[in-house]
């Protein structure tokens, strides 16, 4: 079966860092998205993959614009670090809001004294980045997942 909108592909991958070629992530569990412009992956993944089949392999180039995003420094905050409970460590993750008052994941980057400076960019925000992917299964989505706009069952979404 040839991938195509609604269609379930399976896909095994690797993503890389474009300039520096270090290996970023690699999938353990292969991962599943509803195929047809559903934002369940980026669309040049899925321009590449659309009439492919499984066994189907390439490598792509993706410009920031492509897949993260650049980096929006007004997402980069500095707050006391007495507005924080104790034991917060860089790295970590905390729930905050952005300018517009939506929900905005911060991740820890820095802890200065008496001051706590938190990043609200994804991680790989402003990267260029090499996915390398690997077709492994394709099939026809169900009329509830087309419904829902996402994969159900094995390493899909779960109600």
């Amino acid at each position: 079966m040839k991938i195509q909108k609604d269609s379930v592909v399976t896909l095994r991958f690797k993503v890389a860092d474009a300039t520096t070629h270090k290996l970023i992530e690699q999938s353990s569990d292969p991962m599943v998205y509803l195929h047809g412009g559903y934002d369940n992956t980026f669309p040049k993944i899925e321009a590449a993959l659309d009439g492919k089949e499984a066994g189907f392999q390439t490598t792509l180039n993706l410009q920031p614009e492509d897949a993260f995003g650049a980096r929006d420094e007004s997402l980069v905050r500095t707050i006391p670090k007495s507005e924080f409970p104790p034991g917060v460590k860089v790295g970590g993750q905390l729930e905050g809001r952005n300018d517009q008052g939506e929900p905005q994941a911060f991740t820890v980057m820095k802890i200065k004294g008496p001051q706590v400076i938190l990043d609200g960019n994804h991680p790989l925000a402003g990267k260029a980045l090499k996915f390398s992917v690997t077709v492994t299964g394709v099939r026809a989505a169900t009329e509830e997942e087309i419904a829902h706009r996402h994969v159900h069952g094995d390493h899909g979404h779960h109600h």
